[in-house]
């Protein structure tokens, strides 16, 4: 069998961190080495400040813009400021400290604080070529740690002896033994290709953005199915690449696929609906609906839910679930136009006709009004204390509002009826009193009452 190739060049990188680590523990024995480790601190708390003021200088103001290529550079500084800071501070430091005795352990922060500002803008750009997702956001310093504790105990050396503590602890599942090291290479394998295939999602994403033949919800869709196919291939690579047999996990999936259908039914549902609304496209971003109690319009449709945004500005989050299942009233689906109705009482002396000339002129100098279909204006019933009128005219934008046209009409219509004497008639009652005393007796009981007030 033949001997594993050894690599001259690594070999000497090894035996001279192995003989800086022998250096550095014998200066730990040298009272000298505290002057290292003050100015390894005062380094870092330099690095600290420097990091604080570029933040405070890189902070956006409120509506501040920048291109594309300026936001990456100035938030990739934001995090590589601390260790390259460090690091030449770190530099200066032992220029000075060089003179007087050793300087083992400073040596030994340079690769560190080097390899930390290497992996943090790493990790960064590799998240930006992935995608702005949230939670690869809350996960880039945690990766970013993961990532640097590793390269530190490989350059400290001692990787070899973790790596065998890890090994050292395994279970059986199934018919495979594993152990905590080789569960914690499928998780970096998986993670690795999952960032691989939420690149490749992106790039697919962007020029799916582009076409210019796919509806909305159209692109919506593929995006999201293609990132959900990305992932799974992704993690189908990663754990056989690492010795971890799949078929291994497959009693063990079965058993939580069964648990997670019972509970996850709802969440599930969803998910499927909202699949169903984007591909149907029955709902679109815009459209201005009404189900149950909540009317407003869509400003967002993700696979789980809907947020549908009020006229007074709150915003509702809808189970996909429930637009599915029950009548969604949507005003906007194939025609912007709506009709809008105005209702107004006037006395019965008035001339009617007239009143409703009124009415359809006021309408149709409105602005929002469509002149076709025009307005109208009907009678439609005689009331207890007036004429009941009902003037109908067609709007576009629903979207904008309905109250504000109707306060315009009606303030125009009640100046106008003004103008012309046409009254508005104020609620009346006639009382009769059956079976009253006799008219002498009248007279007193208004009397009573008076002085009873």
């Amino acid at each position: 069998m033949a001997e594993p190739l050894i690599n001259p060049a690594t070999e000497a990188v090894k035996a001279e961190f192995a003989s800086l680590l022998k250096n550095i523990w014998s200066d730990l024995h040298d009272p000298f080495v505290l002057w290292q480790v003050g100015a390894l601190l005062l380094c870092l708390f330099g690095a600290w400040l420097i990091q604080r003021l570029v933040r405070q200088r890189t902070a956006l103001a409120a509506g501040d813009e920048l291109s594309a290529a300026m936001r990456f550079g100035r938030s990739g500084l934001r995090r590589v400021v601390f260790p390259l800071s460090a690091l030449i501070l770190v530099i200066v430091a032992r220029a000075v400290l060089a003179r007087y005795h050793k300087v083992h352990l400073l040596d030994l922060a340079m690769p560190l604080l080097a390899s930390m500002a290497a992996i943090r803008f790493v990790v960064y750009t590799v998240r930006q070529a992935a995608g702005a997702s949230n939670w690869l956001g809350g996960f880039e310093k945690t990766f970013a740690a993961l990532v640097w504790s590793v390269v530190a105990l490989h350059i400290v050396g001692w990787l070899p002896e973790v790596i065998d503590a890890l090994e050292a602890i395994s279970f059986s599942m199934g018919s495979q033994k594993l152990s905590v090291w080789t569960v914690l290479q499928g998780a970096a394998m998986v993670m690795v290709t999952v960032l691989l295939a939420l690149w490749v999602a992106g790039t697919l994403e962007r020029r799916i953005s582009k076409a210019a033949g796919l509806d909305a919800n159209m692109r919506a869709v593929l995006t999201r199915i293609t990132k959900a196919l990305l992932i799974v291939v992704a993690v189908l690579i990663a754990l056989p690449m690492v010795g971890i047999n799949l078929t291994t996990l497959s009693v063990f999936g079965g058993a939580l696929g069964v648990g997670l259908g019972f509970g996850l039914q709802k969440i599930a549902a969803n998910y499927v609906s909202g699949f169903i609304i984007l591909l149907d496209r029955s709902i679109r971003i815009g459209n201005l609906i009404t189900v149950g109690g909540e009317r407003g319009i869509v400003r967002e449709i993700t696979t789980r839910y809907t947020v549908v945004k009020a006229g007074n500005g709150v915003e509702s989050i809808i189970p996909n679930e429930t637009l599915v299942g029950s009548v969604v009233q949507n005003e906007t689906f194939s025609d912007t136009k709506v009709l809008l109705p105005v209702s107004i009482q006037v006395g019965y002396e008035v001339d009617v006709e007239r009143a409703i000339e009124i009415l359809v002129e006021v309408a149709s100098a409105h602005p929002r009004v469509l002149d076709e279909p025009a307005p109208k204006g009907f009678l439609v019933g005689f009331g207890e204390s007036g004429i009941d009128l009902r003037l109908l005219c067609w709007i576009a934008d629903p979207e904008e509002g309905t109250l504000g046209i109707t306060s315009a009409i009606n303030l125009e219509v009640w100046r106008r009826f003004k103008r012309e004497g046409i009254s508005i008639p104020y609620p009346q009652r006639e009382v009769r009193v059956l079976n009253a005393a006799s008219a002498g007796e009248l007279p007193k009981l208004a009397h009573d009452a008076s002085s009873a007030v």
